[in-house]
């Protein structure tokens, strides 16, 4: 079983996709992948972490069935069982809202907010 950490970059990973830590993407990372932020807390904490998809392509289609594919995946909540307890995650609202680059029009965005709450003593 992962501790906390491990099972967000485990969540962030299980779309068939490469996910970085935002904070450790590599330089040589090709389009798509994700890039997700991560905090952890303890019962009756629950913490926004969010995550952004990218895509190169001059459509949203294949972004928008990847968030698609997220949501469906979380479906109205999911729970995994970690070290201690469980993870549950649940949509933020908004739930994904599509972002421009100013500087490349062919890289598409779209930015994930999530709650999660982790049911584990520490």
């Amino acid at each position: 079983m992962s501790d906390k950490w491990q099972a967000i970059n485990d969540f962030w990973n299980s779309f068939d996709l490469p996910a970085y830590d935002e904070r450790s993407v590599p330089d040589d990372a090709k389009m798509p992948y994700i890039t997700y932020s991560a905090s952890v807390s303890n019962f009756e904490n629950p913490i926004p972490i969010s995550a952004s998809v990218y895509y190169r392509s001059n459509s949203w289609a294949a972004i928008s069935h990847k968030v698609d594919e997220i949501s469906a995946a979380i479906g109205k909540y999911f729970l995994r069982k970690i070290n201690g307890g469980y993870m549950f995650v649940d949509r933020g609202s908004p739930f994904a809202q599509r972002i421009s680059d100013p500087s490349d029009d062919m890289v598409k965005r779209v930015y994930i907010n999530l709650t999660v709450e982790f049911f584990t003593q520490v």
